[in-house]
């Protein structure tokens, strides 16, 4: 039976999507090809008809992750005045629902020590997200010229995936609810922190 070009597309689509998640719950090695196959409600062999290689869909899949994080980012700050918007960021991503929710999350603290051991080709798709989300968050910093808002921004995301990779280390216990809570003071301190220019000129008037 021929399928049509949407058909396949829908299909491939839907590949991925289980694969993002299983990605994002079980790491870059923990994907079965057969599982997830039987799970999207396919045969094992018709993976080939999709991918050229079961790397090719772990890049497809991180990223596909990647671009799902950066869009509930605009998602939850859309009404949020532009001042608030990291801080509504680093709210949200420091919080025990993500925590606890690691194959709907972020790829980075899930997938990023795995992935820096992967192969160039894969490091270098993971480099490409990583540098747009960061240009996102220096989006949402307006109140500092670019090179600052990106430099906090570097500094806002490594706080939040780091924070969350020793609060799922530490599980749902209160160490991890402490390491949650300090990193988000952290990350939330960091939002609040003027560009050094903007504060010397506020100082000389």
């Amino acid at each position: 039976m021929r399928y049509s070009r949407e058909h396949k597309q829908e299909t491939h689509d839907r590949i991925v999507r289980k694969a993002s998640v299983r990605l994002r719950e079980k790491g870059a090695h923990g994907i079965g090809v057969a599982d997830l196959m039987k799970e999207a409600g396919l045969t094992h062999g018709g993976f080939y008809a999709h991918f050229d290689s079961r790397e090719a869909l772990v890049i497809e899949a991180f990223g596909y992750a990647m671009d799902r994080s950066m869009e509930h980012w605009r998602k939850i700050t859309d009404e949020v005045s532009p001042d608030k918007r990291l801080a509504m960021i680093a709210e949200a991503y420091l919080s025990a629902l993500h925590r606890d929710n690691p194959g709907h999350g972020c790829s980075i603290p899930a997938l990023g020590a795995e992935i820096a051991r992967e192969s160039p080709k894969a490091r270098k798709a993971f480099a490409g997200k990583l540098d747009e989300m960061i240009e996102q968050l220096a989006d949402n910093i307006p109140s500092m010229p670019r090179k600052a808002a990106r430099k906090q921004a570097v500094a806002t995301l490594a706080t939040m995936a780091g924070t969350m990779l020793l609060a799922r280390i530490a599980g749902s216990s209160e160490l991890s609810d402490e390491v949650l809570k300090v990193g988000r003071d952290s990350a939330l301190e960091g939002t609040k922190r003027e560009p050094k220019a903007a504060a010397v000129k506020k100082a000389k008037t």
